[in-house]
């Protein structure tokens, strides 16, 4: 039988309205009631702003990736920056102008390199017969959820960043150094650690003004005794010296120690634990008032961030008996070394 025209238009329109129903509003009853009609099955992350704060506000004690490759804003996930590179950087040009003529022209060194920020991001399901448990307590199974998810995006960040920074090729060829036996500076009769670190200063173009250690670098590096008499003084060989004292000994604005940990172990296994700053050192110019990836002073690296830090929740009908709510927290970042020049890496700074 066919359809007289007026006819079909009319059930053509119905059809749109009820998909549009179902995509302008999938969380209102009314539109879920019409899934079956359509085959359609949808599941909204219902981004949150308790939850979104309780995420952004997750910053786990000896986390270091944020102050040493601090977060800049892009306009978008795909985004381009500037890799300086260091003969233009710091050639001079000619700065004299005749009575009648144009200054010289230069332009600022560098290759605009498009990359494009990562999806990090993991999910907790809570069950429904959990939530509905906790109402009228003060236990609140989502929040929880959305504090130890983060707390793992975190860890992942923290994991990201000491890899990138403990990698000997992220460093220029001449500006770093595998330490060994007498030289490294576990061995306190032989080693000489602020003369090594000075002299390594002395290589890079600009002064680094953030150091980063390893928290066994740090704890050999602070009762070293040429440390200690660098700082006391008078002979002293015996002592422990501060983070404050080590930096202004070395003229660095801050000192870094990266206390993060993991295991590799599987589920059902002994934990062996790892920390993620491993036994080296590092020494880099970290600019704090770049404010975009295609300026500002040179500054070794960053982190380019599209947006901030989300958490929401996932209605999962099908998960246990009553269903759940999955918690998901994630961001969208890329960690990026913009010039090489301006960091020093010494790998296996103690035994």
């Amino acid at each position: 039988m066919r359809l007289k025209k007026p006819i079909l238009i009319t059930l053509l329109l119905v059809c749109a309205c009820l998909v549009g129903q179902v995509f302008a509003a999938p969380t209102d009853p009314a539109a879920l009631e019409l899934l079956p009609l359509v085959g359609l099955a949808v599941a909204p992350f219902d981004i949150q702003t308790r939850l979104t704060q309780i995420a952004m506000a997750v910053k786990p004690e000896g986390f270091i990736a944020d102050r040493v490759l601090p977060r800049v804003q892009v306009p978008g996930q795909k985004f381009a920056y500037t890799k300086l590179t260091t003969e233009e950087a710091y050639r001079i040009p000619d700065t004299r102008v005749g009575r009648t003529s144009e200054p010289n022209t230069v332009e600022f060194g560098g290759a605009d390199v498009t990359e494009t920020t990562e999806d990090h991001g993991l999910d907790d399901p809570v069950p429904n017969q959990d939530i509905r448990a906790a109402a009228g307590t003060n236990f609140d199974p989502q929040a929880v959820a959305a504090e130890r998810t983060a707390m793992l995006v975190e860890l992942a960040r923290e994991q990201r960043v000491a890899a990138l920074l403990t990698t000997l090729t992220t460093y220029a060829s001449t500006l770093r150094a595998t330490l060994s036996g007498t030289d490294q500076w576990s061995d306190f009769v032989n080693s000489d650690p602020v003369g090594a670190i000075l002299d390594a200063f002395d290589a890079m173009l600009m002064r680094p003004n953030v150091a980063i250690l390893g928290p066994t670098v740090w704890t050999k590096l602070r009762r070293h005794p040429k440390v200690v008499e660098a700082i006391v003084g008078t002979g002293a060989q015996q002592g422990v010296a501060s983070k404050q004292a080590v930096a202004e000994l070395l003229e660095l604005d801050e000192l870094q120690v990266g206390l993060g940990f993991y295991t590799a172990s599987k589920k059902g296994q002994t934990a062996a634990y790892t920390r993620l700053w491993g036994k080296h050192a590092a020494f880099l110019r970290i600019d704090r008032n770049v404010r975009n990836t295609q300026g500002g002073l040179p500054t070794f690296g960053m982190t380019a961030e599209w947006g901030t830090r989300i958490a929401g929740t996932i209605e999962e009908p099908k998960r246990g008996l009553e269903g759940a709510t999955t918690v998901r927290v994630g961001e969208h970042v890329k960690e990026i070394v913009t010039f090489q020049d301006v960091g020093y890496f010494f790998q296996n700074a103690v035994a």
